[in-house]
């Protein structure tokens, strides 16, 4: 039977075999944390080694990261647990954001998905407020300007929520008061999480019971998982291919079909994550197509699967009804050159097969003025220090 390509690591990524022998180990302990007894005391040495581990990779002290189940009751404990009083929430933000409050003042985006800084400036000087703004969507990839909205917020008055989940490993993490991280994004199992908390005093209980967590979260800890997510995060995987494998599949998207569509390719972006457009195909039936194919590609955030719509981030970037017709690729450390071919050659086959053949003759105008890049900059969004610019011309350039 031919092997399958996974390439939605931006949904879940595998679990590394240091995670796994991790997870093993805690599992055979027998005791609760919160015992006083050997085993007790044992499993909460485990508790407190992984919360130094997560503490050293995130650059805090120890007692600033609580436990949670993963990303999403991460962002609700600082959402519903920091006490403000109004709530910035950027229009791009991950679902488990824009839901968590009803009284949300929605922060638009430009056409590469990057917040107004204009508008935040505006609705910061309104009064205090907790700021939601990702470090990168996890959708497009498309890295936010926190070097400028930290200190725009921290000036305010107001308080910064950073959802860190999808660039959490891939780039350094933001001096926000808030930063959510989850564990199957980078190499440990689902069902952990951890908020980093700047402040330990910004923040109240939202889910109480037996005083875990310094009494922020109550619950007994799930100690296999901490105990992986911890070996993942002291073993980071090398992602430096992914920034090659990544222009390799984009330029020759853009070869084999020039109307495809990069979207947030303006914008600085993660190294891993394409969002492909194909005009004319909703998003569901090239996802399908691949699948049967042998890949395995998303139509967008993997919390939303099973029920395929147009991507809010895509709409809130003013893309119409192209929004539902983009898939996302993501790449993990392991995927090779071969599995990039193996998914160009798939994709071409189903644009020839789908899509009609004058959309592929012309390139969309907005395509055509930009240069495909891995950790692209454009004269209107300057790279910070430390990002990459690396480059490939547009169809018709030399090489």
């Amino acid at each position: 039977m031919k092997s399958r390509i996974y390439l939605d690591h931006a949904a879940t990524t595998p679990v590394l075999p240091v995670a796994i022998a991790a997870m093993t180990e805690a599992a055979g302990v027998i005791g609760n944390p919160a015992s006083v007894h050997a085993g007790g005391r044992t499993a909460n040495a485990i508790v407190e080694r992984a919360r130094d581990a997560v503490a050293n990779f995130a650059g805090c002290p120890p007692d600033r990261v609580v436990f949670t189940s993963g990303g999403t009751e991460a962002l609700a404990l600082a959402i519903n647990g920091c006490g403000m009083p109004r709530f910035i929430v950027s229009a791009v933000e991950h679902s488990a954001v824009l839901a968590a409050r009803d009284d949300a003042e929605l922060l638009p985006v430009d056409h590469d998905g990057l917040v107004d800084l204009d508008m935040l400036a505006a609705l910061l000087s309104r009064g205090p407020a907790l700021v939601a703004i990702q470090l990168a969507n996890n959708e497009t990839g498309v890295f936010q300007k926190l070097w400028d909205i930290v200190p725009m917020v921290r000036a305010a008055g107001s308080l910064l929520l950073c959802d860190a989940v999808q660039a959490a490993t891939k780039w350094d993490l933001p001096d926000a008061d808030f930063v959510a991280i989850s564990a199957h994004k980078l190499g440990g199992p689902p069902g952990v999480g951890a908020l980093i908390v700047h402040d330990p005093g910004s923040l109240g209980a939202v889910q109480r019971g037996g005083g875990q967590e310094r009494g922020l979260r109550g619950g007994t800890p799930n100690l296999p998982g901490i105990a992986g997510f911890a070996a993942a995060l002291q073993h980071v995987p090398d992602w430096s291919q992914a920034d090659d494998h990544r222009w390799r599949l984009e330029k020759r998207i853009q070869e084999v079909w020039p109307a495809a569509v990069i979207h947030g390719s303006g914008a600085p972006r993660l190294p891993n994550i394409s969002s492909i457009g194909l005009p004319g195909v909703k998003a569901g039936t090239q996802v399908m197509a691949l699948d049967l194919a042998g890949i395995m590609v998303s139509a967008g955030a993997a919390c939303s699967s099973g029920k395929v719509a147009a991507s809010h981030v895509l709409a809130a970037m003013g893309l119409g009804t192209a929004a539902g017709e983009a898939i996302r690729v993501s790449l993990g450390p392991q995927t090779t050159a071969a599995e990039i071919d193996a998914f160009a050659g798939a994709w071409e086959t189903m644009a020839h097969r789908l899509s009609s053949p004058s959309r592929g003759e012309a390139r969309d105008a907005r395509s055509a003025a930009r240069v495909g890049v891995a950790g692209a900059a454009t004269e209107d969004h300057p790279l910070p220090p430390g990002f990459a610019r690396v480059a490939y011309p547009v169809q018709g350039e030399d090489a």
